[in-house]
């Protein structure tokens, strides 16, 4: 006969550690910060990050390009005049592109395909990647990861010369290695991140690919305009393969194995840990992850707001060309500049968080607190957007706000599951992102269609539905949302009679 026993921890009842039990007697006190191991670590997830968003979105401007001389005006071109209040240095599109640059006859549903082709394979792998980090090390599966997203990243150009079959077959192809890369690196912090440092490593991180989306689209329009969109390609899949490199020789699984950690912040990371045990040993508890309604207001709010995210990212180029006919260059600038805006508050969310754990906020209020404001205002600032077309200027305001503000999730919802289950954070992390990355499945598809059934009531019907489920998910998280460690994630002792 076999007797459960659940092992509680013996720091339940300090007030200062709230939600997540620590001994803070044996943290050391005096350890590096910014100059640090881990911090070190985050930069180069950072550059992960980078690479491969950047590698994901380059598609959303050269798109733009590869278009270029289709029937479909309504979406890519118009020889409509310039709406009133366009500045003077922006050129009426489309300016002629080298010609050696080939072009395609898509119309929207099919560019929509191709926008969401790399998605059905990140959704397939990307809980997988979690998983398998677990098992093998986060270093191993990433660093593969972003080496075979680079390397078809260069395949991409030939690719679609061959023909749409062979272009969508290399996305899907790619997203498979992107999933498990994008689930995979989450696995670093359950081993690198102390509980009161979660938002700020993880922001940092994470900011890595808001500013990939910023590079893709500002440089792949300067690309496209000067070499012809194939360089796009050509140019971040080369960077992708050197950063791989530079991953493999940087980062490893945890503190213990790496070979320059100083002492002292190796007993921080760990005593802060101690008692966050691996699972690797232990079977998932997937009947009681079903039944949990704190797990799934995770899951429901990071889908609303990735479906806010990824509208964002594979519309705002379209939608900018679509309003103000502006050329390639200048449609890279204007979609970009959002972008860089939600690098830095990004970052500064992560700050904030951990800013707001000090002053003995207690773990929930924060997480929900960062996704409140990381979802609500963008989600208003953008349905109004079809309301303003005769003006640039506030349009432009109004995009790069509601981008900037976006990332503050950061910080909250997206590393909820380290709060609840710490046990199973390699495998939650890749599932919730998992599960809210079938938005980037469904966004091109439904925009596609509502975009081929009217072009211009189209943009007002995307931009409703996004507001509509981004504030079911946001709501369904602040009533159900928790960031205690769950019954089911807790250290359970089998004792034989």
């Amino acid at each position: 006969m076999a007797v459960i026993t659940e092992l509680s921890s013996t720091g339940d009842n300090r007030e200062f550690s709230q939600d997540l039990q620590i001994d803070e007697k044996h943290i050391p006190r005096k350890v590096p910060s910014f100059c640090s191991v881990r911090y070190g670590i985050a930069l180069v997830a950072h550059l992960f990050n980078f690479m491969l968003t950047a590698q994901n979105a380059i598609l959303t401007i050269t798109m733009v390009a590869m278009v270029n001389s289709t029937e479909q005006g309504q979406v890519n071109s118009s020889a409509e005049a310039l709406p009133v209040g366009l500045p003077d240095g922006l050129e009426k599109a489309p300016p002629s592109l080298p010609a050696k640059a080939p072009v395609y006859d898509w119309s929207p549903q099919t560019q929509g395909v191709l926008f969401s082709s790399i998605n059905y394979g990140i959704l397939l792998t990307m809980a997988l990647g979690g998983y398998l980090a677990g098992r093998m090390g986060a270093r191993k599966v990433a660093g593969v990861a972003l080496l075979g997203s680079s390397l078809l990243t260069l395949c991409i150009p030939p690719a679609a010369d061959l023909g749409l079959p062979f272009l969508i077959a290399t996305r899907i192809v790619q997203g498979l290695t992107q999933g498990s890369g994008f689930g995979g690196h989450l696995a670093l912090w359950q081993n690198w991140a102390p509980p009161h440092e979660r938002s700020r490593l993880c922001s940092i991180s994470l900011s890595g690919m808001i500013l990939g989306i910023f590079a893709a689209i500002l440089f792949g329009g300067i690309i496209c305009q000067a070499l012809g969109w194939p360089f796009a390609f050509y140019i971040f899949g080369g960077l992708g393969c050197v950063s791989s490199f530079l991953w493999f020789i940087s980062v490893y699984n945890d503190p213990v194995s790496h070979p320059w950690i100083g002492i002292s912040e190796k007993e921080y990371i760990l005593s802060t840990l101690e008692q966050q045990v691996s699972s690797e040993k232990q079977r998932l508890p997937i009947k009681d992850m079903f039944r949990s309604l704190p797990l799934w207001s995770i899951c429901l709010c990071s889908f609303s707001h990735q479906w806010l995210i990824n509208t964002q990212v594979m519309y705002i180029p379209t939608y900018i060309s679509h309003v103000y006919k502006v050329n390639i260059k200048d449609n890279g600038v204007l979609s970009s500049l959002p972008f860089i805006v939600a690098w830095i508050l990004g970052l500064l969310g992560g700050q904030l968080a951990d800013f707001l754990l000090t002053k003995n906020v207690r773990f929930v209020t924060v997480r929900k607190i960062s996704s409140f404001l990381g979802q609500l205002p963008s989600s208003v600032l953008i349905v109004t957007l079809p309301f303003l077309n005769s003006s640039y200027v506030t349009t432009i305001t109004f995009l790069t706000l509601s981008c900037g503000l976006s990332p503050l999730s950061q910080s909250g919802v997206y590393i909820n599951a380290l709060d609840i289950a710490p046990r199973y954070s390699n495998f939650l992390l890749g599932a919730t992102r998992g599960f809210a990355h079938i938005s980037a499945v469904l966004v091109p598809i439904v925009s596609g269609f509502l975009l081929n059934q009217d072009p211009e009531l189209g943009w007002r019907n995307i931009f409703f539905l996004l507001f509509a489920i981004s504030m079911l998910g946001l709501v369904f998280y602040l009533i159900f949302g928790e960031a205690d460690v769950q019954d089911w994630a807790k250290e359970r002792k089998v004792t034989r009679l």
